[in-house]
């Protein structure tokens, strides 16, 4: 036959009539699912598969380029191959939201097959083409070795039953992400399902002055389109409702990812094909890209109500004295840049019309937040929306607001159908907001020993188009650019401003990555202009437990901070010269007087335990954790326990994903509900309390900014960290230590890996990563952001605080996914001043290793 194409995938052969790309044959055709669609562009790694022996990403070859050739996939792996990379990858903490996994392990395929003894620079190589945001690679290439040692005989897989708190356990999802056997939202097949889209402006910013859509209408299987007026309330946001759904006829557009109408078709060729119909006529303004040019008061109003989105102003004491009467004073100015998420699992919902209302499958970071934006854009009672998790893979932050959640909504109450609504990556990369980039003034006084005596500081954040988390997110730069100190004199003012850039919200660190890297920075020359080292002037000034923090609040017993630094001094010590080192705090909790609890329910049926609570695992680990505290608090074995997916029909409302908040305000509600039912069962049996069902909400007050108390307490706890970066001869990053408190660790070896992977992503922040922007247009692709690959990852060491006294909640756990992104950056830039004298005070660093071009070191 012409025009046919002949492949063989699994063993089995194939004969397909449309020169598709293989992901698309894999995916769509054959509905092998564990191949995963991260980018289509050829860069993320996250659809490899085995061609003729050699590692392939299947995005990037047409079917006619592969006719004759044998394919591999996840599931043509033998049952021995299966088992041993499960283990392997399970075994070393490898996996965190899964999504890059699979790919992962057919790379490691194409290499062990070859050898089964690789070195470790061999491991690094395989998977160069395979990206991965959460772990830092190091555990994915510990997998890799370990698979090898077991293949060729040297190891063998040994059955450990590992349970409670503190001890090493593995991922109770390990097994269904690795095999690509879990369903993330993409992999959902529903018999009828139709797909959605926008077509979205060609302009950051330019009026609507006509929207044609009479030939996309026209053709065949496009379902219907839907223009602002379609929309029962125009308005969706997080926090503030300021987001457009659809922008109107005669609206002026805010920003490259804006959406002006809803394409709905039977499938996704005749939905591309109906996009590109559509007509829409521009009157294009020049967009205001700059934080200070919007701020002018002849600037257009991006906004009704001006451009200033967000303002906050944090004082105690008196600043302004307290510098004046320093010995030593430095001030300066600090920039640092958008910077992408790059969460491997594109945006993706499934809606569906439901009993009164509508069902929605996602991949984000709080269902009930879900819930609330689209009831409010459909102007209905919450519960009439029920919003369901699948696996996550991966968020960051960056999928905390709607994104193609609510379009997939409408798109389904309006046609009565099963709607499928994703973002492309160039889709995700335009609409979702980013870490806010940062134009700030710092200053800070010291005496004649170093000893901190105030900060005044004026932070300025690019929100982009839209408020998203401006506000809370700015509050944080705000009330943690202080750093973990003893001092009380602050005057801190910081300002939100929309432009017609990408929006910004939440971004691991969640804002403070930013004022962190300007007060660490200035501190480490106050130590010079003081004559002690950087190590000093920090201890000096280290907040201890009973001590006041800059906010007021006193330090609680399980505070670590000194023993963090105590854990560095001797390999910052040994490597003067050529080191860099920083500090942090950083939240777990909202706090702030907000009213932020932790809910769990408990349900006893057929001699298993059901939780319920909706807390989102977007790959750090929280579900295991939950396990964890089942186990340790009643005694029953692991496999006794069933984990519900976060549901808001079936699941008490457990907060969003966020302010590293799970596990101690969730961890805490579960372990009281395990209590309430403990009281009740006869030992371990959980048939002594079948059919039972108990219910805990956790929630500990605390106070908002405004409060007069001379000693408020902002938030339930503080995790502290000292990292400490080294350069090679070169200016390369030779190895960072992260010596953290993170109180009780409840699960090791997943404690490290977050640690490795914040690590990871703050080295690319300090170095590569920079979302670059044209006119508020990115202009980079998925494989050009600057994201570090394995090839680029150091030695990392991992050092954990514990204090023998810990607060009593969650077990004494305080949360690591926020903190271990924060300190690094500092800490590098802190290494090349001590390189070479250059006080760099812009991100990504100029003059280092790793820029365009690169500076040459001990010439």
């Amino acid at each position: 036959m012409e025009n046919t194409f002949e492949v063989i995938v699994n063993g089995k052969r194939f004969i397909h009539d449309k020169d598709i790309t293989l992901l698309n044959f894999l995916r769509d055709e054959l509905k092998i699912k564990s191949v995963k669609d991260g980018c289509s562009q050829g860069a993320c790694g996250t659809c490899t598969v085995i061609v003729d022996g050699k590692a392939t990403k299947a995005c990037v070859f047409k079917l006619s380029k592969l006719v004759g050739k044998e394919i591999i996939t996840m599931e043509g792996l033998t049952d021995r191959e299966k088992e041993v990379y499960t283990y392997a990858f399970a075994e070393v903490g490898a996996v965190q939201c899964g999504f890059c996994t699979p790919g992962m392990v057919m790379s490691a395929k194409g290499l062990l097959d070859k050898n089964l003894n690789p070195t470790d620079e061999e491991i690094k190589a395989s998977i160069k083409g395979n990206i991965c945001r959460c772990t830092g690679y190091v555990k994915i290439e510990k997998a890799i070795k370990l698979a090898g040692e077991i293949f060729s005989g040297k190891t063998e897989m040994k059955n450990k039953n590992t349970n409670g708190v503190g001890e090493n356990a593995i991922k109770i999802d390990a097994e269904a992400k690795i095999l690509g056997t879990g369903k993330y939202v993409d992999d959902m097949e529903f018999d009828g399902m139709v797909y959605a889209s926008c077509v979205r402006t060609a302009h950051p910013r330019a009026k609507i002055l006509k929207i044609d859509t009479s030939e996309a209408e026209k053709l065949e299987g496009v379902v219907g389109i839907l223009r602002a007026e379609d929309v029962p309330n125009n308005k969706v946001g997080h926090i503030q409702q300021d987001w457009d759904v659809l922008i109107a006829e005669g609206e002026i557009t805010r920003c490259i990812g804006d959406a002006i109408v809803l394409v709905v078709a039977e499938d996704q060729k005749i939905l591309e094909e109906a996009k590109a119909l559509v007509k829409i006529d521009y009157e294009v303004y020049e967009p205001i890209t700059d934080i200070f040019e919007a701020l002018k008061e002849d600037a257009p109003k991006i906004h009704s109500n001006g451009n200033l989105c967000q303002q906050r102003h944090v004082t105690r004491g008196n600043a302004k004295e307290a510098i004046a009467n320093s010995k030593y004073v430095i001030t300066q100015h600090y920039s640092t840049p958008f910077t992408e998420h790059a969460f491997m699992e594109p945006e993706c919902a499934i809606a569906m019309p439901y009993k009164d209302g509508v069902k929605i499958y996602t991949s984000d970071q709080g269902t009930f937040d879900t819930r609330k934006e689209i009831s409010i854009m459909f102007g209905w009672e919450p519960e009439r929306v029920v919003v369901e998790n699948a696996i996550i893979g991966g968020g960051f932050g960056g999928k905390e607001d709607v994104s193609v959640q609510h379009i997939a909504a409408l798109a389904a109450v309006k046609y009565n159908r099963i709607v499928k609504a994703k973002f492309t990556r160039p889709e995700s990369i335009a609409f979702h907001p980013k870490r806010h980039k940062m134009e700030a003034d710092f200053t800070v006084g010291c005496d004649e020993n170093g000893i901190i005596q105030g900060l005044d500081a004026e932070i300025y954040f690019d929100t982009g188009g839209y408020a998203s988390l401006c506000g809370p997110v700015l509050e944080r730069a705000c009330t943690h650019s202080v750093g973990p100190y003893r001092y009380e004199n602050t005057d801190i003012r910081g300002y939100g401003v929309y432009t017609n850039n990408p929006p910004a919200g939440a971004f691991r660190g969640f804002g403070v990555c930013q004022s962190n890297f300007a007060f660490e920075m200035i501190l480490t020359q106050l130590a010079e202009k003081v004559g002690i080292s950087p190590w000093e002037i920090r201890y000096r000034n280290a907040i201890r437990p009973g001590d006041v923090l800059p906010n007021g609040q006193f330090a609680d017993v399980s505070t670590g901070l000194v023993e963090t630094l105590e854990a560095v001094k001797d390999i910052y010590e040994e490597n003067r010269g050529h080191v860099g080192i920083a500090c942090a705090l950083k939240n777990s909790g909202v706090g702030v007087g907000l009213p932020d609890k932790g809910r769990a329910r408990l349900e006893v049926r057929d001699g298993k335990l059901y939780l319920y609570a909706a807390a989102s695992d977007i790959g750090q680990g929280y579900l295991t954790i939950a396990v964890q505290i089942i186990v340790e608090t009643l005694g029953i074995d692991r496999n006794d326990i069933i984990l519900m997916p976060p549901n808001t029909e079936t699941s008490p409302d457990s907060g969003t994903t966020s302010g590293s908040r799970q596990t101690l305000l969730t961890g805490e509600a579960i372990k009281k509900v395990c209590e309430l039912l403990k009281e009740d069962m006869v030992g371990t049996d959980l048939s002594s309390v079948e059919g039972k069902d108990y219910y805990y909400e956790y929630f500990e007050p605390t106070d908002p900014l405004s409060s007069d108390k001379p000693n408020p307490k902002s938030h339930i706890a503080y995790g502290y960290a000292t990292h400490v970066v080294i350069l090679d001869d070169e200016g390369k990053v030779k190895k960072v230590v992260a010596a953290h408190d993170s109180g009780q660790i409840v699960n090791p070896i997943n404690f490290e890996g977050q640690v490795e992977g914040g690590v990871l992503m703050s080295l690319g922040y300090a170095l590569t990563e920079d979302m670059r922007l044209k006119d508020g247009v990115p202009t980079d692709k998925f494989g050009q952001l600057g994201l570090l690959r394995s090839t680029d990852v150091p030695e990392i060491e991992t050092i954990a605080i514990k204090k023998e006294e810990l607060l009593n909640v969650a077990y004494g756990a305080k949360g690591i996914g926020e903190i271990s992104s924060i300190p690094t950056a500092a800490a590098v830039a802190a290494a090349y001043m001590e390189m070479d004298g250059v006080v760099r005070r812009k991100l990504p660093l100029d003059e280092t290793a790793y820029s365009k071009p690169k500076k040459v070191f001990n010439k």
